[in-house]
């Protein structure tokens, strides 16, 4: 296993929405494991492909306390979606900057793991939201999207402070 570099906000390659996976096979299991260890290792609760720059449809989360309940999920999609709800998220794309977004109490998640089998999930709580947020990714869409445009300004602002210090 390796760990990944992982793109960091506003880099234009995390707007590039990623592609199906035809066949779940050895470089497919191989990318969900290096991702999971990128992970860990941030430490983060979820990760998409497109956040370590390969553009395919894979996320990997762990929501437990524990860290030890890996999920993979192969070419994901929302079926449906209930309720409302409002959280503080993060991303390790986005590091440090922690906003408040609305997103569904409930999903039903339909994917691939990683034998290629199909499996359908009904997620509510910290892992919906998990969910939503990877998903996003995928779609080349980041969570500070979601806020007005003078706090995307402001991000974008202090990520760029905090990159001139660290370099």
């Amino acid at each position: 296993m390796a760990l990944l570099p992982i793109l960091r906000y506003p880099d234009p390659r995390l707007h590039k929405k990623a592609s199906r996976v035809d066949v779940v096979d050895a470089g497919i299991r191989k990318l969900a494991a290096d991702m999971a260890e990128t992970m860990y290792e941030a430490p983060g609760i979820g990760l998409a492909a497109t956040q370590v720059d390969v553009h395919k449809r894979v996320i990997v989360m762990d929501v437990s306390e524990e860290k030890n309940d890996l999920r993979v999920f192969v070419n994901p999609e929302i079926l449906s979606r209930e309720g409302e709800c409002e959280g503080e998220e993060g991303c390790l794309s986005v590091p440090g900057i922690y906003e408040t977004v609305k997103r569904a109490a409930k999903v039903r998640v339909r994917a691939l793991n990683l034998e290629g089998e199909p499996f359908e999930l009904e997620v509510e709580g910290l892992l919906a939201v998990c969910v939503q947020h990877e998903i996003d990714h995928l779609d080349g869409k980041v969570f500070v999207e979601y806020l007005s445009r003078l706090k995307q300004t402001r991000i974008k602002a202090k990520l760029a402070k905090q990159a001139r210090i660290t370099a």
